[in-house]
């Protein structure tokens, strides 16, 4: 039986693409969902629906009534999805008003989304790469849009919250979350144009195996504040991982070789502390790449 069986957990954000899969997965656990989303969705199956803006005190104080753990998923999730005042706002006032509301009311455990993009890489304004290749959560950050800003901010909020109440939060740093069919067909993409996964090191993750790493972020035994790359173990693009890197970052450096289509980011943290492995992986044949 799920340590979260009968448990009441609070997810934010639950109409959104992992939201959904998040309550869905909870629900399977015996968990006691309640739902807090800005819109309502058909599919959005829990306990409690409740219709709310998470920068809201009151609205996250009557989602927080009975809550035990918190799902924090809440945000913009791209550059483009608002002016970059709401993005960075909207994003990081939900995420200092969730963890401190759950802090000050002695809820132990939070997960938040936090993204790859914390690392400023993917939507930089600038020619840039990864630093060094595999990319883990040590690398440094090169910031220029406010998305990835609000994410960077979110785990300094993460930290703060637990330094503050003592609440442990788990941020996962999500690369693109789909479904897989979805994902099948940026598979395809990548097959042609191979050159664009590089700034998110052609990861992915299945929404399957987004909402199993949230089950794991709020039940392994890990104490603190803690963030983590999340992937699945393997590539988008049906080539092999040293192919890709040696046609598209010659000039970054590798600590080790990268076997098949391995992703190219260290998820020894993730599976190691909270013990991940994806579930979903696509089956994608490994091509010769021709240039």
């Amino acid at each position: 039986m799920s340590p979260l069986n009968g448990r009441r957990v609070l997810v934010t954000g639950a109409a959104g693409r992992i939201g959904l899969a998040t309550v869905e997965h909870l629900n399977e656990l015996g968990a006691r969902v309640t739902a807090l989303t800005n819109v309502e969705h058909p599919d959005l199956k829990a306990d409690r629906v409740l219709i709310g803006d998470t920068r809201s005190e009151p609205d996250v104080a009557r989602a927080l009534e009975g809550a035990e753990y918190v799902v924090h998923l809440a945000a913009l999730a791209h550059p483009s999805a608002g002016t970059p005042y709401d993005v960075y706002a909207i994003n990081v006032v939900s995420t200092f008003n969730v963890l401190a509301q759950a802090g000050a009311l002695g809820i132990e455990r939070a997960v938040i989304a936090s993204s790859i993009n914390a690392t400023g890489i993917p939507f930089n304004p600038h020619e840039i790469k990864p630093a060094y290749f595999p990319w883990d959560e040590k690398a440094p950050a090169d910031v220029g849009d406010p998305y990835s800003l609000s994410k960077q901010n979110d785990e300094n909020t993460a930290r703060m919250a637990w330094r503050r109440w003592g609440i442990d939060v788990v941020a996962f740093r999500f690369p693109h979350v789909n479904s897989a069919e979805v994902l099948q067909r940026l598979a395809g993409n990548a097959r042609e144009t191979p050159a664009a996964g590089l700034r998110e090191a052609w990861s992915y993750l299945d929404t399957r195996d987004a909402a199993y790493s949230i089950e794991l972020g709020l039940t392994a035994p890990a104490s603190g504040a803690h963030t983590f790359f999340v992937a699945a173990g393997t590539t988008l693009a049906p080539y092999a991982t040293e192919d890709l890197l040696g046609a598209f970052a010659p000039d970054v450096r590798r600590s080790r070789r990268f076997i098949g289509r391995e992703v190219p980011i260290d998820l020894t943290a993730v599976r190691t502390v909270l013990g991940f492995q994806a579930r979903h992986e696509l089956d994608l044949p490994t091509l010769p790449l021709e240039l």
